[in-house]
């Protein structure tokens, strides 16, 4: 056990020493004008779309649950964010506390009795629940009703939403190689034969779905704060946002973090890569995910994923080669 400590430990310091350098050359080119304030804007929104393709890929990639309602959460966070900025002058970094908070809550609340169904009832049930949250904030004349929330403040910067991915990547990888990551995973590959083993279902199912419910609140709180206006519309809060994070997820790889972060990134920048093409944009767009889907359908990096075990191998079998040996280490 400290052995494992102790290599997660250095794993998770790989991991900071990684992303800070990451961050230190976005910055340099930021300072050198390479980088436009533009540029830095659509980064921001990439590290949300992370947030939330990590959250769901929680769900459905590593504990097998399908949910078709992940923009709900994200409404909840994104709404209460702006409310309680807007009307109550609260910290914005306490009200991203509290969306997540919330729709963590929520997530308990539906997950109980949805999560006792599997595959296309909880499906259903799941985008009913996103449905529901939807169609209630288009009744609330508070927040806008139909015409949208306006006059949000723009808090959102890239450094937050930077910090808050990275830290949403730590905590979920961290969780998933737990005991309770490990159990999410074995009912996800077989429900039936996890509970005969005596791992609580329900429990580590609803664990799951609420902790991925609180961050995709704390990535709607960011997103309704860099868009300076939400509105209960199916492509920002609806159904169709709810299948574009999906999309996200089962490109990058069910269960893969590595494939969630990559996806997230160049289904966020491809759009913008294809503005100069005006009304075919979205035709390529959607060619090129059927093209992956059917040569590539485990998504892009399927089983492997990118970590310091897997580098520390790659380069002992370089090294291997180099001496004539086999990668089993035999000559």
């Amino acid at each position: 056990m400290p052995k494992a400590g102790a290599s997660k430990a250095k794993r998770n310091a790989v991991m900071v020493f990684v992303a800070a350098s990451i961050y230190g050359i976005i910055q340099l080119l930021a300072f050198s004008g390479t980088l436009l304030s533009y540029h830095l804007q659509i980064l921001s929104l990439a590290c949300i779309n992370i947030i939330l393709v990590m959250s769901l890929n929680l769900i459905t990639g590593f504990t097998g649950q399908f949910s078709l309602g992940h923009a709900g959460f994200m409404a909840i966070g994104a709404y209460l964010s702006a409310a309680l900025t807007v009307f109550y002058q609260i910290p914005f970094f306490v009200a991203l506390i509290l969306s997540g908070i919330a729709a963590a809550l929520v997530g308990v609340i539906i997950g109980l009795p949805a999560l006792r169904l599997r595959g296309d009832y909880l499906a259903i049930a799941t985008l009913g629940f996103g449905e529901i949250i939807r169609v209630v904030i288009l009744n609330i004349p508070a927040v806008g009703g139909p015409r949208g929330f306006t006059g949000i403040p723009r808090y959102t910067t890239f450094g937050l939403t930077y910090v808050l991915m990275i830290i949403t990547i730590l905590v979920l990888r961290n969780f998933i190689d737990s005991s309770h990551g490990r159990a999410c995973i074995s009912i996800r590959e077989d429900e039936t034969a996890a509970a005969s083993l005596g791992i609580n279902t329900t429990y580590y199912k609803v664990t799951a779905f609420a902790l991925g419910a609180g961050f995709a609140g704390v990535a709607g709180g960011l997103f309704s704060h860099y868009m300076q206006y939400i509105s209960p519309a199916p492509g920002q809060i609806g159904f169709l946002r709810s299948i574009d994070i999906l999309i996200m997820v089962v490109l990058g790889g069910l269960g893969n973090i590595t494939g969630s972060i990559i996806s997230a990134i160049v289904l966020t920048l491809l759009p913008e890569f294809l503005r100069g093409f005006a009304e075919y944009r979205m035709v390529i767009y959607s060619v090129l995910l059927i093209v992956m889907m059917l040569f590539r359908p485990e998504g892009i990096m399927g089983k492997n994923e990118l970590s310091l075990e897997a580098l520390e191998n790659l380069v002992g079998r370089v090294k291997n080669r180099k001496k004539g040996m086999r990668p089993d280490g035999t000559s």
